[in-house]
C-alpha cells in the first residue's frame, strides 16, 4: 500500500469504522499513486496528486485504459463511488472524497452527452489560486475536502462517506 494511503488508512479510516479492503494497485499511473479499494461498501478510485513548479495546486491524473488502446476519461457506466485525492505538502494532508455524482455533474466524467477530462488540478485548503477559474475550481471543491491535520475535521469524512455515526 502506498505511503499516503497507509498514513490515512491507519489514522483516520480504521478510527473512523472505516473498513478498507480489496486493495489493488494499477498498473498504469504508479506516480500518482493509483490504487482502487473498498471502504466498507463503498468503490473508491483513489490518486495522489503531485505538485507542479510553475502553477498553484496539485496535479493528478484520472483516466483509464482498455486492453492495449488508448487512455478515456472514466465514464458514468464504470463501477465506482468516489473518486478520492491524497493531497500533501510538508506536513500537511489532506483529501479530497468526490461523490461520483458530483464529477459527472463538473464535466470530469464522461456521459453520453459529453466527454470527460483525464486529469485535474486540485487545490487544498492552504492553497491560494490567482486566476477566477482556479478560485471557482477551489470553491467547489472544498466542499469535498478534508483537512486530515485536524481532529475535528474527521466529522466531515465520516459525513462525505455516508456515515452517520
Amino acid at each position: 500500500m502506498n505511503k499516503n494511503l497507509k498514513q490515512i488508512k491507519e489514522d483516520i479510516y480504521d478510527n473512523c469504522g472505516l473498513k478498507l479492503s480489496h486493495y489493488q494497485e494499477e498498473k498504469e499511473s504508479k506516480e500518482y499513486e493509483a490504487c482502487t479499494f473498498q471502504l466498507n461498501e463503498l468503490k473508491i478510485i483513489s490518486r495522489s496528486s503531485k505538485i507542479t513548479p510553475k502553477k498553484t495546486g496539485q496535479f493528478v491524473t484520472f483516466w483509464k485504459r482498455q486492453g492495449a488502446g488508448p487512455i478515456a476519461p472514466f465514464d458514468d457506466t464504470d463501477s465506482f463511488d468516489y473518486f478520492v485525492v491524497n493531497v500533501r505538502i510538508e506536513n500537511k494532508l489532506g483529501q479530497f472524497v468526490f461523490p461520483k455524482s458530483v464529477l459527472i455533474k463538473k464535466g470530469i466524467i464522461s456521459t453520453s452527452k459529453k466527454e470527460g477530462k483525464r486529469a485535474i488540478r486540485v487545490y487544498p485548503i492552504w492553497d491560494t489560486p490567482l486566476n477566477a477559474t482556479a478560485i471557482r475550481t477551489q470553491k467547489w471543491q472544498l466542499d469535498y475536502f478534508v483537512d486530515l491535520n485536524n481532529s475535528s475535521e474527521i466529522v466531515i469524512l465520516k459525513s462525505l462517506y455516508g456515515i452517520t455515526n
